[in-house]
């Protein structure tokens, strides 16, 4: 952190009431900061950065995800801290000054996106998806065998805070657990046995649901694809709350309209929004919600992040390294 204390500025956008925004200045220890945000917007399922103009090419920090398109005002920028897990925008080459840190909200997210994966997959197996279409069509049918997460196995691909979130979930309605993460040795709360990548094909056909919250990263772009796909189970669930390219949607829409697995839960898609044209809108099979599983509307999700963003505030002040600190 090269620039000195009295000639940093930190422009907080978070929706802070008056406790909280004293606790962000005792927190940076003389550093200035500029409160901005609307305290109104704590229910919001979005939080918004505003930045004023005239702060943006004073910012040394912003908390807040600012509009990617705008990075360039900021010229003295030096770290990020955004309300969300997700940093793609940002992190792109050219995005940010060289040097940029940017951290993020990650462990924020967990109950809020593990509950909602888990709604997903009660209503798929029970058909509730397609009786909530009957009752708009006026149409008493019966749609039916349903299935139970009992004795089923899950396997969470992505064994980070909202893998592990799910598996405990999973785990308490008699659900085996098996997660799939690039450290194979490291063990999460929720999961009972932990694979490298390299097991995944060997693990698919034995999964009851699929859960995928990866990151987005090359190796991780259509790791669903339509080979993949075809080694699931015809009963199996798929349900992708981490980044919409990790399943190809192609291959995808083609299982579903094939018969080859139950079910898709989405809340997230390639490309969001997803087109109005693409066949998963009117698969019956697929379950989408437009990206709002880790909205801020849970009031725990919301403290997380301001307690994560107060945290790296004290270590700025102290030219400490940064906890959620992308790329470490």
């Amino acid at each position: 952190m090269g620039i000195e204390n009295t000639h940093k500025l930190i422009v907080n956008c978070l929706p802070l009431n008056e406790a909280e925004r004293q606790a962000f200045t005792k927190a940076a220890r003389g550093v200035p900061q500029e409160f901005v945000g609307d305290e109104s917007q704590r229910g919001d399922m979005v939080w918004h950065a505003n930045v004023p103009e005239e702060l943006k090419a004073q910012a040394t920090a912003v908390i807040g995800n600012f509009p990617a398109a705008e990075a360039a005002k900021y010229t003295r920028i030096e770290w990020l801290q955004t309300f969300s897990a997700g940093v793609d925008a940002y992190v792109r080459p050219g995005v940010l000054p060289r040097g940029t840190m940017v951290t993020n909200a990650s462990g924020a997210y967990g109950r809020s996106v593990s509950e909602h994966l888990f709604s997903m997959m009660w209503a798929l197996m029970k058909n509730l998806n397609r009786y909530a279409s009957n009752q708009r069509d006026h149409r008493w049918r019966d749609e039916g065998s349903v299935l139970s997460p009992e004795g089923g196995i899950a396997l969470v691909i992505g064994a980070g805070d909202i893998g592990s979130h799910f598996g405990v979930l999973a785990q308490a309605v008699g659900m085996r657990t098996f997660g799939v993460r690039r450290h194979a040795d490291v063990p999460a709360k929720g999961i009972e046995k932990m694979y490298g990548f390299d097991r995944l094909d060997a693990l698919l056909p034995l999964a009851d649901v699929i859960v995928l919250a990866v990151p987005r990263s090359p190796q991780t772009h259509h790791l669903l694809d339509a080979a993949r796909l075809a080694k699931l189970k015809p009963t199996a669930i798929v349900l992708n709350a981490g980044r919409g390219d990790a399943i190809d949607a192609d291959a995808l829409s083609a299982a579903l309209a094939a018969g080859q697995l139950r079910g898709a839960g989405l809340d997230v898609t390639e490309p969001e929004p997803l087109p109005a044209e693409s066949p998963l809108w009117d698969e019956p099979r697929c379950l989408i919600t437009p990206h709002v599983a880790g909205g801020n509307h849970l009031k725990e999700t919301s403290e997380q992040i301001i307690r994560i963003a107060l945290a790296n505030v004290s270590r700025y002040a102290k030219h400490q390294e940064l906890i959620n600190l992308v790329g470490r």
